[in-house]
C-alpha cells in the first residue's frame, strides 16, 4: 500500500553547534509516476538540507526521548542526547506513565529522562521542535540506547545498514499508523537509537515496523518486528 503522495521527509534542522545535516527520503508517489532527482541509498534521494521553500512532511504521530530542562505549567523543555531543544505541550488529555506503571504531570522533574509521544513538528532552521504530547513516559527504558550519529552541515549523509534490513523493504512504501500500535514502535525504536525525532511510524505489507527518524545524520529508518523487537537500521 503507498503512502499518502506528495509526503516528503523532514529536512535539515539546526543542531546547534553540532549543525544542521541529516537524511531526507523521496516524496511517496502513485503506482507508475517516475521520481525525479537524484537517488541515494535503496532509491531515496541523498541526504542534506532541503532549499528555501522546498516542503517537509506534515506533522503526523512520533516521539523523542531527552532529559527535561525546565517544567510549566503547559508542558516543559527538554533536551535530547543529541543537543537539540524541545517544547513538550501537555493536555488535560496527557496521560503519564513512570516505568510501566500510570503517573501523573508531577512526576515530570527538571533531571529526569522522559519519552514524549504525541503531535511531532520538527522546526526548519533555527526553529524549536514542538511535541504535542499525548503519552510522557518517565524513566523509559533503553538507557543505554546508541546515539544517533550528528555530522556538521555540509558532510557527505551517511549511507550504511546494521543490523536486519526486512528484504522486501522499498522506501517509500507501506502505511502510516497511530494509536497504541504506533506508540510501541516509537518506543521501541527511541529505545534502540537515541537523539533523533520519530515523526512517523510506517508498517509494512510484512507487518515489520519502519520507525521514521529524523533531525540527526542516522539512522534515518529503524525497523521493527512483528513484536516490536529491534531488527536494524539503515
Amino acid at each position: 500500500m503507498k503512502l499518502i503522495p506528495g509526503l516528503l521527509l523532514s529536512s535539515a534542522v539546526a543542531l546547534g553547534v553540532v549543525g544542521d545535516a541529516m537524511a531526507q527520503d523521496a516524496p511517496a508517489r502513485p503506482p507508475g509516476q517516475a521520481q525525479a532527482g537524484p537517488q541515494g541509498p535503496r532509491g531515496g534521494p541523498p541526504g542534506g538540507a532541503l532549499g528555501p521553500g522546498q516542503e517537509r512532511a506534515p506533522p503526523s504521530i512520533g516521539g523523542v526521548v531527552g532529559t527535561v530542562d525546565s517544567v510549566s505549567a503547559s508542558g516543559f523543555e527538554m533536551t535530547t542526547a543529541a543537543g537539540r531543544k524541545t517544547t513538550v505541550e501537555q493536555s488535560s488529555a496527557t496521560t503519564y506513565r513512570t516505568g510501566k506503571a500510570a503517573s501523573s504531570a508531577s512526576a515530570v522533574k527538571k533531571g529526569e529522562r522522559v519519552l514524549a509521544i504525541g503531535l511531532v513538528t520538527v522546526g526548519r532552521g533555527d526553529a524549536g521542535t514542538t511535541v504535542k504530547a499525548n503519552e510522557v513516559v518517565v524513566g523509559p527504558g533503553g538507557a543505554g540506547a546508541q546515539i544517533s550519529v550528528v555530522t556538521p552541515p555540509g558532510t557527505p549523509p551517511v549511507a550504511k545498514d546494521v543490523g536486519k534490513i526486512p528484504a522486501t523493504y522499498v522506501q517509500g512504501e507501506g502505511t502510516i499508523i497511530s494509536g497504541p500500535e504506533a506508540y510501541k514502535a516509537i518506543e521501541a525504536g527511541l529505545t534502540a537509537w537515541t537523539g533523533g525525532y520519530v515523526n512517523r511510524v510506517v508498517k509494512l505489507a510484512t507487518g515489520e515496523y519502519e520507525v521514521h527518524n529524523v533531525g540527526v545524520s542516522w539512522p534515518h529508518h529503524i525497523f521493527l518486528d512483528k513484536d516490536f523487537k529491534y531488527l536494524g537500521a539503515q
